[in-house]
């Protein structure tokens, strides 16, 4: 039975640049192009959720009317959205300049090396400000509404903390596991850690003002519901 007869002078087939695009332009989801606007869409949901929550329950441990545990939560979802849309836009524009001195900074290298860069894709990762502070706002404030839609108007006081309680639960868990899933991350662990530290705030909010009001002697006010 013959040997085969192999030629070891035989060049491989050399892939062309078109062969090698395609090799590299489907890498899959790319998270990185997400972070910004993601971590920003849901810190802000959170916050919003956590926030108004924790002003409705914490304001109704001293006083318990239903009128001002919605003021106090709608002047907290207000304030809050500017705040996080303000904090979100100058912290974004700082991350920006930053990435754009040293995009310069790289193209003045390259140039006095003689290298011509045809393509430029670092302007593709680059932060938007506009885009971080409105998604900030508006998850604030989409977060904000939960809490003081479902339980604003409810009597008595009671029902009225409960029913917070639980769709801020809900909301948590939601919030959570959605960041998780759209991040590539562990939904289960996202959704955990983001609803115990809501737990943590509104236990902890309801708790210092709760001593807050015996410590001054405030009466609690429950007329009204």
């Amino acid at each position: 039975m013959g040997e085969a007869h192999v030629d070891y002078n035989v060049t491989p087939p050399v892939p062309s640049p078109a062969d090698l695009e395609k090799s590299v332009s489907k890498p899959g989801v790319d998270y990185a192009k997400r972070a910004n606007w993601l971590r920003a869409a849901v810190l802000g949901a959170n916050d919003g959720l956590v926030s108004v929550a924790s002003l409705m329950v914490g304001v109704g441990a001293v006083n318990q009317t239903a009128k001002a545990m919605v003021v106090s939560g709608f002047a907290g979802l207000i304030a809050g959205a500017c705040s996080m849309a303000i904090g979100e836009y100058v912290s974004v524009c700082t991350q920006y300049d930053i990435q754009m001195a040293q995009i310069k900074r790289e193209e003045a290298s390259r140039k006095k090396r003689g290298i011509i860069k045809e393509e430029k894709h670092e302007d593709e990762n680059l932060p938007s400000p506009i885009q971080a502070a409105g998604a900030s706002a508006l998850a604030f404030a989409l977060g904000g509404l939960l809490p003081l839609l479902s339980g604003g108007f409810v009597n008595p006081w009671a029902i009225r903390v409960a029913v917070v309680c639980v769709v801020t639960s809900l909301g948590l868990v939601g919030f959570g596991a959605t960041g998780g899933f759209l991040g590539g991350a562990s939904v289960r662990r996202s959704a955990a850690r983001v609803l115990f530290g809501g737990w943590f705030a509104l236990g902890f909010t309801y708790g210092v003002l709760r001593l807050f009001g015996l410590a001054f002697d405030m009466e609690i006010e429950s007329s009204g519901g």
